[in-house]
């Protein structure tokens, strides 16, 4: 598991959201919701977190899924 430093993770942005990240394991999970709902997941790989939205993995709203 990577674990990106506290001053990193503050600077970084969801960037279809805009919303800041939080770590689960290696993923970096937005706080914020897309249009539907959706929240959105970023893969963290050999420590270097993958911010591209083409790469997002979409997590559905509750009770949408």
């Amino acid at each position: 598991m990577s674990n990106l430093s506290a001053q990193l993770t503050a600077q970084l942005r969801c960037p279809i959201t805009g919303s800041t990240l939080v770590q689960h394991g290696d993923i970096l999970v937005s706080t914020g919701t897309g249009a539907n709902g959706e929240t959105f997941s970023y893969d963290i790989i050999e420590g270097i977190p993958v911010m591209l939205a083409s790469e997002a993995t979409t997590i559905p709203a509750k009770g949408q899924g």
